[in-house]
């Protein structure tokens, strides 16, 4: 299971909710998933370098809410929000509906967000940058912001290699099976010109013991409890998320122990 099933969909309901909420019935189920599918993608090759990490897409009667959850807000935004207003008029063409509506949240911590971190090794290796090193500089980022383990898979022609190759480098615990663990998953891919080069990366971000809110728009884990802390809001993560706090004499060792391991 732990190999086998995405991380995302087996913690639907759980820990994680859907990223698109409206009820559809039979007959226009279909076709409100084939929209939904075209907004995003429409949405990823617009604001390609947007830091787009998902796309929450809400449908009320007669009424599209989309909500862009990025690491550039500025970009999307643009120079006095014209930039969204032209998406919006874009997005209004492209699904034939006249009130749409665009919220767009940032994400404070990109380290913590699987989805960027994979994009970001992406674009490095499309730039001729060392796999290695790229993987490395990831899984550095996102240990130092509080993540509890990253797990980064890389496939295809590595260093332009003739044979296809499939190589992993993993740090801290990524506990799969384990459906309290707030694991982020995400799958793309890097053009280059030996071809295509997969790229997965799992982020584990801690363990959820409380009932956990499964709106979509929810900022949970590590990444939540710190911006949570950093507006104030000390008590109520320390409800939601119990013994956080007490871990961290457990990651110090780890984190000793794999200074120990650089040395030899």
């Amino acid at each position: 299971m732990g190999q086998k099933t995405n991380p995302i969909g087996a913690r639907l309901g759980i820990i994680r909710g859907w990223e698109s909420n409206w009820f559809g019935s039979k007959k226009d189920y279909a076709g409100k998933l084939v929209e939904d599918h075209k907004i995003r993608t429409y949405l990823m090759a617009r604001i390609n370098k947007g830091g787009i990490s998902k796309i929450v897409i809400e449908r009320t009667l007669g009424k599209l809410i989309v909500t862009i959850h990025t690491s550039k807000p500025g970009i999307i935004i643009g120079k006095g929000g014209n930039e969204v207003d032209r998406i919006k008029e874009e997005l209004k063409k492209l699904t034939g509906k006249d009130d749409v509506q665009i919220n767009i949240l940032e994400i404070r911590r990109p380290e913590l967000d699987a989805n960027i971190v994979a994009d970001t090794i992406a674009k490095q290796i499309e730039n001729r940058i060392n796999y290695k090193r790229a993987i490395k500089m990831a899984i550095a980022s996102a240990l130092r912001m509080g993540a509890e383990g990253i797990k980064v898979k890389v496939g295809g022609r590595l260093g332009g290699a003739e044979i296809a190759r499939t190589e992993e480098i993993k740090q801290g615990r990524t506990p799969l099976h384990t459906l309290r663990m707030d694991i982020d998953y995400a799958n793309v891919f890097a053009l280059t010109v030996y071809g295509k080069i997969g790229i997965k990366v799992w982020i584990c971000k801690g363990e959820v013991l409380a009932k956990r809110d499964l709106n979509p728009n929810f900022i949970g884990g590590k990444e939540g409890a710190l911006s949570d802390r950093r507006e104030g809001r000390g008590g109520e993560d320390r409800r939601d998320f119990r013994g956080g706090d007490r871990r961290g004499g457990g990651d110090r060792n780890r984190g000793g122990g794999d200074r120990r391991e650089r040395r030899n």
